[in-house]
């Protein structure tokens, strides 16, 4: 049925547009050839040995004019050597002439098979084999045959038919003797001849082998690049909304807590909600210009230089006194050597695991003390606890929730250090430790001497 077969081929880009010519067909074929091409696509993504399977016939590249040239180089060199073997032969007493019109009719035939060449390089090189050992005239086409078949067939091929050529040659010039040279001559020119003609051959296929290779690396090359830069793209979003939570989160925490206490509060007193309202709307300010620095690290592409500068162990204070004065219980252990000396990255990733573990404590367990504590010095590492205990009441479920802990872990770890999360266990009845309910967030970051 009709319907079966695609009803037109669509093009598909092609290789070195507008000097085609110049190249093999076979050359322009592969090239033009994706190989990660997939089977089932429709046809013109292949090349034409591919898409013979569409149309149910022998699809072969057009030739170019390079390839006429050089068809039609090998024909005229095949009827030279043709030529004067007839008439060498010709001028041989001992040769009767019905043998010599039924060698000069073999050299007429294998000269016209030439045409063939790139259709059948391997018959034609075994069919010239046998003809070669009957007709004298058909030598030059036997070469090219040779030649052809090194090409366009790999090595094993034209060892095989080449070797054998060389062992008939004895017995070809002992049976039908050369009038002109003597017997070893001949058999060492003709052997030279047929090493020349596959060493040619074999010459032109490294070439061509090794210039599809250049292109199948610059493919590896131009797809390795593609998948760098997207995983870098991939990274850098990554790190944007890593950096957007860890920054955003703590912010949106606090105006949920004082929105709520205006919400289940409304007769506080006038100064009560006078504070409320001020301390949400200098979270809301806040949490706008960190968007906009965030927003600004996008535009510019480095984190370091855009925006206020970035939080760091020394500003740790300041944070833990903006939770107390959200209403959060606070206590703070710092047992750091020489905070001073603690290098910025690690000191950031410090501070934004004990911001994550504040919000975190401030969304599933208000109103519970919470514990955070900083120990470490130069060659030991720094450690980052926060615990909190088990909320006092029933705390309503929040949504979206763990993600922090995700970005803290895989912050940990590009930093060097790891992180540990999860339930807190009773140990010994300290009530420091949270006891069963608990929830505790500790880390270890590298700290150099």
């Amino acid at each position: 049925m009709s319907g079966d077969r695609p009803t037109s081929v669509p093009e598909v880009p092609t290789a070195f547009p507008g000097r085609r010519w110049l190249f093999p067909s076979a050359v322009l074929d592969e090239l033009d050839h994706d190989p990660g091409s997939d089977p089932g696509s429709p046809p013109g993504s292949g090349s034409a040995r591919e898409r013979a399977g569409w149309f149910g016939r022998s699809a072969r590249p057009r030739r170019t004019a390079r390839d006429w040239v050089v068809d039609f180089t090998c024909f005229l060199l095949a009827v030279l050597i043709g030529v004067l073997g007839a008439e060498a032969l010709a001028d041989d007493p001992n040769t009767p002439h019905a043998l010599v019109v039924a060698d000069q009719w073999l050299g007429a035939l294998s000269c016209a098979a030439v045409w063939l060449r790139r259709r059948r390089p391997l018959g034609l090189a075994v069919a010239m084999l046998a003809v070669s050992l009957v007709s004298t005239t058909a030598g030059g086409a036997g070469l090219v045959a040779l030649f052809s078949l090194a090409v366009h067939r790999p090595f094993r091929y034209v060892g095989l038919v080449g070797g054998a050529s060389v062992v008939v040659m004895p017995l070809f010039y002992w049976l039908r003797p050369d009038p002109d040279l003597p017997y070893f001559v001949s058999v060492v020119l003709s052997a030279l001849l047929t090493a020349t003609a596959v060493g040619w051959g074999m010459f032109v296929r490294s070439k061509r082998q090794l210039m599809l290779s250049l292109r199948d690396r610059l493919r590896r090359a131009e797809t390795e690049a593609v998948l760098r830069a997207e995983q870098a793209q991939r990274l850098a979003r990554e790190a944007i909304a890593r950096e957007m939570h860890d920054v955003l989160a703590h912010r949106l925490t606090l105006l949920s807590v004082h929105a709520g206490a205006l919400e289940f509060r409304p007769d506080a007193p006038r100064a009560e909600v006078a504070r409320a309202a001020g301390v949400i709307r200098e979270s809301a300010h806040d949490a706008l210009q960190d968007l906009r620095e965030i927003i600004g690290v996008l535009r510019t592409g480095d984190a370091e230089e855009a925006g206020r500068p970035q939080p760091t162990l020394a500003a740790l204070d300041t944070l833990v006194t903006e939770s107390r004065e959200a209403g959060m219980k606070i206590l703070l252990d710092s047992r750091v050597t020489a905070p001073a000396a603690v290098p910025a990255s690690i000191g950031r990733t410090a501070y934004r695991i004990v911001q994550e573990g504040l919000t975190n404590a401030r969304k599933h367990a208000p109103g519970a003390e919470v514990t955070v504590s900083l120990a470490g010095a130069p060659g030991d590492g720094l450690t980052v606890s926060v615990r909190n205990p088990a909320p006092p009441g029933e705390v309503p479920h929040v949504p979206g929730s763990g993600q922090g802990l995700i970005g803290l872990t895989e912050r940990a770890t590009l930093a060097g250090g790891r992180l540990e999360h999860g339930a807190q266990a009773d140990e010994g009845g300290d009530e420091d430790a949270g006891g069963a309910g608990g929830f505790v967030v500790r880390a270890w970051l590298p700290w150099g001497a």
